[in-house]
């Protein structure tokens, strides 16, 4: 549906005919790196040295220089700019071991002009964010963020800024998905505003300033960006991020063209894990009038030759987690389908491994039930070996297994919660273990989508106990409320929030059932 919804709006170009053009602009930009420093396999999980021999490896922090410098070369005497759309922080050894550090160094090399802040910035606090902003030499932009109350981001982050280019203002303004406080954890002195509100106030100060063009770098997802195109007067584009989505007019799978017309409004993506470097050359007639947004992503595969320096660097600091990455640790009979368009919607492969493996990991203390959210797993695994490396991309947030007790009503909540934003795709999507529901995507979110939920009992299944207390397993991001799990918080569930690592328990349950066959057994249904 949402990809009928794209192609409706989407318009390959603007109103042919209009006045001759008079500046150009072409804008280079990325968005939701996720800590690929390392080029990625098709599964967008780290690709090893075989599969860079074979040429079958795409992105990287060395190939996106290659091929920003190789454009910069090509657009010398013109007017351009490379932009980022927020997460750079998250999704790999790197940031693990670097928290940041290593982003942050290579988006400076790279040279980028502006960043917008991403909900992941967040996931070591403020501090995180603070230290990344203090180690890059260009400016990071959030402008629904109210930080007055912020020791650690005042005056740090910038609300929007204006560069010149070619003679010309453009105001690069942002925006940062309000649900932050349920996907991250960026502390109650960031307080966030509404996105359109604070965009529109943004472009009104810009307009009045005199500033000629307007671009919106956020961080809210594409549906949200198709209504920030329709709803905030002014703009002249939209660059977005967080919800990985691929827009092109030529990749299979695209989710829409690129770009997306909203009315006169090019809306931009570029998928995701420095897979693509997206490119759009915007043309404005002598009025200042946007005729014509043109472009397509560039796949960053193989053809594309890694900057050396740059990859001496990332070997160097990788050499410390090398070995980590390479312990294999089991084995698995097929690939583990573990894409966040898949698991974010539906029962999915990954995640029942997770779920069977944090349920069989506490089984013993009468745990019954296991609930994992699908935004904590962040990649596939491919057939044969699996290292610990590739472990920690599916699940790199360092999250410890948590336990506590809740009502049969409060599990029902839970699930409620979990598939209340499907449409959107959001991290929430509950997989599951130890149960099985139906949900009705025609009923309107929290509402009693739910329909029916089974919990395990012998060797078969019976209906959940709305006042029965159940033992629940969850990591302790989602028991402390992530996701919008607020239901699963407090201090009188006789919780333990300090288990093992979650990484640490699937490769142990992927060892113990190597080699490992992935598989779906219909425990989510929609109705």
């Amino acid at each position: 549906m949402f990809t009928r919804f794209l192609a409706s709006v989407a318009v390959l170009g603007l109103t042919a005919g209009m006045a001759a053009a008079e500046y150009k602009l072409t804008i280079l930009h990325t968005n939701d790196l996720h800590s690929r420093i390392e080029s990625i396999n098709k599964y967008d999980s780290t690709c090893d040295a075989e599969d860079e021999a074979e040429g079958k490896c795409f992105g990287g922090v060395a190939r996106l220089k290659t091929m920003v410098d190789a454009k910069r070369d090509e657009l010398a005497d013109q007017n351009y700019l490379l932009l980022d759309a927020g997460d750079p922080f998250q999704g790999s050894l790197f940031y693990t071991t670097y928290k940041g550090a290593a982003e942050a160094e290579f988006m400076d090399a790279i040279g980028y002009d502006v960043m917008a802040v991403g909900n992941h910035e967040f996931d070591d606090g403020p501090e995180g964010l603070a230290a990344f902003i203090d180690a890059v030499s260009f400016p990071v932009i959030s402008g629904n963020l109210d930080l007055s109350s912020s020791t650690e981001l005042k005056g740090k982050v910038e609300n929007h800024v204006v560069l010149d280019v070619g003679g010309q203002k453009v105001g690069i303004i942002s925006a940062l998905a309000t649900d932050t406080v349920e996907t991250s954890s960026p502390g109650k002195d960031v307080v966030f505003q509404d996105e359109i509100d604070s965009l529109t106030a943004d472009v009104e100060a810009l307009q009045a300033e005199g500033v000629g063009i307007i671009i919106a770098l956020t961080h809210v997802g594409l549906a949200k960006d198709i209504e920030i195109a329709e709803k905030v007067p002014g703009l002249d584009l939209v660059i977005g991020g967080h919800s990985h989505t691929l827009l092109s007019n030529t990749q299979e799978g695209a989710a829409g063209s690129y770009p997306v017309m909203v009315g006169d409004v090019p809306v931009l993506q570029a998928y995701a894990y420095s897979k693509y470097l997206g490119e759009v050359t915007l043309t404005f007639d002598d009025e200042g009038n946007l005729t014509s947004a043109e472009g397509e992503p560039i796949l960053l595969d193989a053809s594309v030759e890694p900057d050396a320096e740059v990859a001496a660097r990332v070997a160097e600091m990788g050499a410390p987690i090398e070995e980590t990455k390479k312990k294999v640790v089991a084995s698995s009979a097929a690939a583990i389908e573990g894409d966040r368009a898949v698991c974010r919607v539906q029962e999915c492969e990954m995640g029942n491994l997770v779920a069977d493996a944090m349920l069989a990991r506490v089984a013993d203390q009468g745990v019954q039930l296991a609930i994992a959210n699908s935004g904590g797993l962040r990649a596939s695994i491919d057939s044969g070996e699996v290292t610990m490396g590739e472990v920690l991309t599916v699940l790199p947030f360092q999250n410890t297994l948590s336990t506590f007790e809740i009502s049969g009503q409060g599990v029902i909540d839970a699930l409620e919660n979990g598939v209340s934003q499907v449409e959107e795709v959001k991290g929430r999507f509950p997989q599951v273990a130890g149960m099985t529901f139906t949900w009705d995507p025609s009923v309107a979110p929290n509402e009693g989508r739910i329909t029916e939920v089974m919990v395990a009992d012998g060797d078969g299944f019976v209906p959940i106990d709305p006042a029965a207390t159940y033992l629940v397993v969850t990591n302790n991001y989602v028991r402390n409320g992530g996701d919008g799990y607020h239901m699963f918080e407090g201090n009188d569930k006789n919780a333990y929030d300090f288990g093992p690592d979650l990484a640490d328990v699937t490769a142990e349950y992927l060892a113990e059932n190597a080699p490992y066959q992935p598989y779906v057994d219909g425990r989510i249904k929609q109705k």
